[in-house]
């Protein structure tokens, strides 16, 4: 929304003990700062928390530095888009206890099928998907980092749909979590109660979670 500031909705970083906890929306501006923690070799794990997104070129900025320091990531709440990117970057990248849903949801420029969903985010497949958002790769094959996109190429070149993509989430229950997977077509808004549920969609096979 035009006038709205950039600080309103820019990326909240917060020191805790080991963790690093990032909330709000990966808009780049706090690149510097996370990379920086990182670099000071106390972190061992990145905490989304309730991050509703970002652009494509920061999501591989967030991701680059999770990847290079090696550390671990977790979701708690909601990690969307731009967050769900950086997230897969870790070492490991898990569900946070407690008793909150979890969801992360995975933007894809077309609905996977089986055999897609089945290594699209496994290993370095989750990095080089960015290629989808980002219009390096649209002119030049083999490019697939963010890295490439400069800082100076209007806004209007993301293929950036935050509401579209692969959907899983995590509920508590007395028996323990249970797990769910959706395809949104980005019609729904923030109502992912009207994606499509998936089946033999688990987090775990696919490599979104790792045990």
């Amino acid at each position: 929304m035009a006038g709205t500031p950039v600080a309103a909705v820019a990326a909240d970083i917060e020191l805790q003990g080991r963790e690093l906890v990032v909330s709000g929306m990966l808009d780049g501006s706090a690149i510097k700062t996370f990379t920086d923690h990182l670099a000071s070799g106390t972190v061992r794990t990145v905490v989304f928390e309730d991050l509703s997104g970002g652009t494509a070129d920061a999501a591989g900025a967030f991701a680059d530095a999770i990847r290079a320091s090696g550390v671990d990531t977790e979701i708690r709440g909601q990690c969307m888009a731009a967050c769900a990117y950086a997230f897969l970057a870790g070492k490991t990248h898990r569900f946070g206890y407690g008793f909150q849903v979890n969801g992360i949801l995975l933007p894809v420029a077309a609905r996977p099928t089986a055999a897609e969903l089945a290594v699209r985010w496994r290993g370095d497949e989750a990095h080089k998907t960015l290629a989808d958002f980002t219009p390096a790769t649209a002119t030049t094959a083999g490019t697939a980092t963010a890295k490439s996109v400069e800082a100076s190429v209007p806004p209007l070149k993301d293929n950036w749909q935050p509401d579209h993509g692969v959907l899983f989430t995590a509920s508590p229950t007395l028996f323990g979590r249970i797990y769910n997977a959706y395809y949104c077509d980005g019609t729904q808004g923030r109502d992912f109660s009207k994606c499509e549920r998936l089946s033999d969609a688990d987090p775990y096979k696919l490599g979104v979670l790792t045990p």
